[in-house]
């Protein structure tokens, strides 16, 4: 069965592989080519120059690009993927992006007779090298049901929320959940260095109460020792968050700390951490307390 996977970044880059070594017929596409030819260097599979010829004669098609425009820039034009789409195909973009624009490619995927579902994942990149990546998926039932067979290479959890849209605004919920989980992370370890306590022996302790989080677990100690060049950056952080604090506003949601938090990670982009792991909310703490060693 032939996929194409559109994307090579942190997280298409290893997902494409498990598709590839679950023995589908990979197609890949990036922007930066090379990265396609190491791709394919790699582990096999084919390369294009264009979505439209990554994208022929797949039975499924995933995306994994950086933002609305991006997704769009892939989807049409004379190169675009919708140019070249097998009826019945099933598109499946992985992009954190917003509900109106799956929406909207649920629509034009529809008028080309293919099967349109948005499913951003989350586990960060560890998760997608691993395939145990979480995915909110929205779209009819049945094409979620066909498409199990490459999601499940990849992703270890896969939820249907609902129709096209659902799956954005699930990861809407997921990174605002996140941001509150690292600051509150980071306002404890912050307390924890001011008061001298041990962290390794602080999380021992606090992790196995109800305090505990994946981020406490796997984060304090690169937040401890002031380590941020990994994990997800500070910059997709924020354009997610923005996405969320666009849709509240729509909806006449109030998220008040989660816009604060925003105005943090700003912060931290202004102190050159743009590409920090969004851990890296410590570090303006560490800076305003003057903790700050780098």
């Amino acid at each position: 069965m032939k996929c194409t996977f559109i994307g090579l970044g942190v997280m298409g880059y290893p997902m494409a592989r498990h598709l590839q070594h679950n023995g589908f017929d990979v197609c890949v596409y990036n922007r930066t080519q090379s990265k396609a030819e190491t791709w394919v260097s790699e582990y096999q599979g084919r390369m294009a120059t264009s979505p439209a010829e990554a994208c022929e004669g797949s039975d499924f098609v995933m995306v994994c690009v950086g933002n609305d425009d991006d997704v769009r820039s892939v989807f049409y034009g004379e190169h675009g993927l919708l140019a070249n789409l097998k009826p019945a195909a099933v598109v499946i973009d992985h992009t954190t992006a917003s509900a109106e624009l799956a929406k909207e490619l649920d629509q034009a995927v529809r008028e080309k007779q293919g099967e349109f579902l948005d499913a951003p994942v989350s586990g960060g990149q560890a998760g997608a090298e691993n395939g145990v990546l979480t995915t909110m998926v929205g779209g009819q039932q049945k094409t979620f049901d066909n498409a199990e067979q490459v999601l499940s290479c990849y992703a270890k959890t896969r939820v249907l929320m609902g129709p096209a849209g659902s799956g954005q605004l699930a990861k809407m919920v997921n990174q605002v959940c996140i941001a509150n989980v690292v600051q509150g992370v980071a306002e404890g370890l912050h307390l924890a260095r001011k008061v001298g306590l041990d962290p390794d022996k602080l999380v021992q302790a606090v992790n196995a109460g109800s305090a505990g989080s994946w981020q406490l677990a796997n984060r304090y100690r690169t937040m401890w020792d002031q380590e941020y060049d990994h994990g997800f950056a500070v910059n997709w952080m924020r354009k997610d968050l923005g996405i969320a604090l666009s849709e509240a506003e729509r909806r006449g949601a109030a998220l008040p700390v989660t816009a604060l938090l925003d105005q943090f990670y700003g912060e931290v982009q202004s102190m050159g951490g743009g590409r920090w792991d969004t851990s890296s909310l410590m570090a303006r703490l560490d800076k305003l307390s003057g903790d700050w060693e780098k």
